[in-house]
């Protein structure tokens, strides 16, 4: 019961005021889409669309320079908004230099785990930047990226129409055709006990 209350207290903290920001997340360990609302009135983003997720181990060094469109997931990725040598080159040579840029995050957009999107990068729409990626350069719409630097790898068409075809072939495909959205805690137990059984068939 005092842990529930806890919870209670803190999302309204955080999401009344902007407070208690780290223990909002480190006890109520908000979904995507609930973080995403957080971000929205609290993170300093310049905007935030509508049906976004953003996970928490989300990293935006620069947030006012960072523009997300609607429909975006963002993984445990760092959006980073500056060149952090600057300070350090402006000690050793004597120099006054600057080095940002923004980052647009446009409608329908990916970004998996663990990946990098350096200043001056615009991304999609339409298109998923895989995880571990490192993206130096624009993301035309369409496009799935992956590497370091990351570069095109096949497009977001392509990707559904091989995951429709997949996706008829699994044993639990008539769970899949009657879930609402990507989450049903109704059948998520059921969807569970399928895919724990193929995978391992004798344990």
């Amino acid at each position: 019961m005092f842990g529930v209350t806890l919870r209670r207290v803190l999302r309204h903290l955080a999401f009344e005021h902007g407070a208690m920001r780290g223990l909002y997340i480190r006890f109520c360990r908000p979904a995507g889409s609930e973080y995403a609302g957080f971000l929205r009135k609290w993170g300093g983003l310049h905007t935030v669309g509508e049906h976004c997720e953003i996970n928490y181990g989300a990293v935006f060094t620069d947030p006012a320079y960072v523009s997300i469109g609607s429909n975006v997931v963002l993984a445990d990725c760092t959006l980073i908004g500056h060149d952090g040598s600057i300070a350090m080159l402006n000690r050793a040579y004597g120099v006054k230099l600057d080095a940002v840029g923004k980052i647009v995050i446009n409608d329908n957009v990916f970004i998996g785990h663990g990946a990098i999107v350096l200043p001056g990068v615009t991304i999609g729409p339409n298109a998923i930047v895989a995880a571990g990626a490192v993206v130096t350069r624009n993301v035309e719409a369409g496009l799935i990226v992956g590497g370091v630097p990351a570069i095109p790898i096949s497009s977001v068409a392509e990707r559904v129409q091989r995951l429709q075809k997949e996706t008829s072939l699994l044993p639990w495909a008539e769970v899949i055709r009657n879930r609402e959205g990507g989450f049903d805690a109704a059948l998520e137990p059921e969807l569970l006990r399928q895919r724990v059984l193929h995978f391992f068939p004798n344990r």
